[in-house]
């Protein structure tokens, strides 16, 4: 089963909502979850007609920021909970924290108290990380040469059940 969380910064632009279609069925991606959409939930059902994936949940934005959106095939037992500590959890996105040295490559040297912070935060909740494919990079501060930073921000946590 394939998954694709992206943080997509807007779906107003025809040719993101193109790519996004692209990265779907390319990757036969089962599950999609797509944060900052900045689109209302009309205009998402929209876009998740396209896509021709069975089932969503939808976060509305917050003026013309947030927005979620949660897709999923009928392959997929998925059932969308809130508060419900004890449930089997994952939890994907940007947790604005580098865990090691490896994952940070520029300016700014490591910061170990943030990845103790990050250890500790899945020792107390019983998460762990589900390695991701791609780039080893989710962040970057779009400049040029020996001001560039790269970072891996983004994860995917799981309960360990």
């Amino acid at each position: 089963m394939a998954m694709l969380a992206w943080n997509v910064r807007g779906l107003g632009n025809k040719e993101t909502v193109r790519a996004l279609k692209n990265t779907i069925f390319k990757n036969k991606a089962e599950i999609i979850f797509l944060s900052e959409t900045k689109q209302k939930k009309r205009y998402m059902e929209k876009i998740h007609t396209k896509m021709k994936i069975e089932n969503a949940f939808y976060v509305e934005p917050d003026g013309i920021a947030g927005g979620l959106a949660l897709w999923w095939s009928n392959n997929v037992k998925l059932s969308v909970l809130r508060n419900d500590v004890n449930a089997k959890w994952c939890v994907i996105g940007d947790f604005n924290v580098v865990a090691s040295p490896e994952e940070k490559c520029g300016s700014n040297p490591f910061d170990h108290n943030s990845a103790k912070w990050y250890y500790d935060f899945l020792d107390q909740t019983y998460l762990m990380e589900i390695p991701s494919s791609g780039g080893s990079f989710t962040w970057s501060n779009q400049r040029s040469n020996e001001e560039t930073t790269l970072e891996k921000l983004d994860r995917v946590l799981s309960s360990l059940e």
